[in-house]
């Protein structure tokens, strides 16, 4: 799904973006554009959320002719359900014509439209989400539209590319994510793995939540190998989890969330408001002073969650990094980071062991 190139492009934006903090440019901007949702999530609630708010086509707007948005920038549309925003259409209309460069994220539920719009407008990509087989999504989604999904990605598996999405929560389990994979290779469509994790954004309910999903390394199925930037991801989860992973954040200052409301937090994670649409331009909030601080700050100095937005870059960064240059000179240069209890293994020691 990613290529060599979209890495590079990045890091040249992350090079800009520490030279230049004052000049950022951006490298994702994902939209929660509305909070409106046609499923009932065991793991979510922004579907509860009252009263509903969507980001305007004019906002929206204005965010992709922002000084900080380059043609490069990818914009995900995403909610709640995005095809539930009032002005859904009108909005992937301007995209495909102005920043064809966007991802759409979908629950699938409204296929029909979903189908008719993919093939109008011509997303990027086109991220879906599953839990499992049936009993398990319907269990976990309130709703029954696991042959929704199946539909969409038989539909439009040759038309564009299809990354399934399956987070790993305290609802599902590893078996409803052979489930997964197999749909994904039986389609020749990509699988994204993600971990649960309990944002304040989205209401998760007190008695659902979950401060970490206690599976071992071992525990890991063979068939995560079969897709990228999986395993390594599940894999240091576990050495994360007990305190043993440490890496600088270094996505905050490219990639951004906004909120329905103009709300533009420092991370997806964190509930810390570098500025609201509604008040100031997006260059505006992104490269004042105030920002600048808290990216600093943030950068080297958190190290709080384990959410794929931020941390799948960090860990691509880094064990990148190792191949170039001596892990003394990138302490020297980005700070201290480790992969596991022994701070001196470099990331592929740790995965091999991982993988014994």
């Amino acid at each position: 799904m990613y290529k060599i190139k979209d890495y590079l492009n990045r890091g040249m934006r992350m090079a800009n973006n520490n030279l230049r903090p004052k000049h950022k440019k951006l490298s994702t901007i994902m939209l929660y554009a509305t909070d409106r949702c046609n499923s009932k999530c065991k793991h979510c609630y922004i579907w509860a959320k009252k009263p509903k708010m969507h980001l305007s086509f004019e906002t929206i707007k204005d965010i992709i002719n922002s000084p900080v948005v380059s043609k490069d920038t990818v914009i995900g549309l995403e909610g709640g359900e995005f095809l539930m925003h009032p002005e859904a259409e009108k909005i992937l209309d301007y995209l495909s014509k102005h920043h064809p460069k966007f991802d759409l994220l979908s629950n699938a539920v409204a296929d029909d439209k979903l189908i008719d719009y993919c093939r109008k407008y011509k997303p990027l990509r086109l991220f879906l989400s599953l839990d499992g087989p049936r009993d398990t999504y319907e269990n976990m989604r309130g709703i029954d539209a696991y042959n929704k999904v199946i539909r969409v990605i038989e539909t439009l598996k040759n038309e564009l590319p299809i990354s399934v999405m399956f987070t790993l929560t305290p609802f599902n389990n590893f078996a409803d994510m052979k489930h997964v994979a197999n749909v994904c290779k039986t389609h020749d469509i990509d699988m994204r793995i993600g971990i649960y994790n309990c944002m304040e954004y989205f209401d998760t309910q007190e008695d659902n939540k979950s401060t970490s999903l206690d599976y071992q390394i071992s525990d890991i199925p063979d068939f995560v190998h079969d897709f990228s930037e999986n395993y390594d991801f599940m894999a240091l989860y576990t050495h994360y989890r007990e305190g043993n992973v440490k890496l600088t954040c270094n996505s905050i200052k490219d990639s951004i969330v906004i909120y329905p409301n103009g709300d533009i937090p420092i991370c997806q994670n964190k509930q810390i408001i570098l500025g609201n649409l509604k008040k100031e331009p997006l260059h505006d909030i992104i490269n004042k002073k105030s920002t600048i601080e808290l990216h600093k700050k943030h950068q080297t100095g958190c190290n709080e969650c384990w959410v794929n937005f931020h941390r799948k870059y960090d860990v691509v960064l880094y064990r990148n990094l190792e191949k170039l240059l001596p892990k003394k000179v990138i302490h020297w240069w980005k700070g201290e980071y480790h992969w596991s209890a022994d701070k001196n293994k470099k990331y592929k020691q740790v995965l091999r062991e991982s993988e014994k």
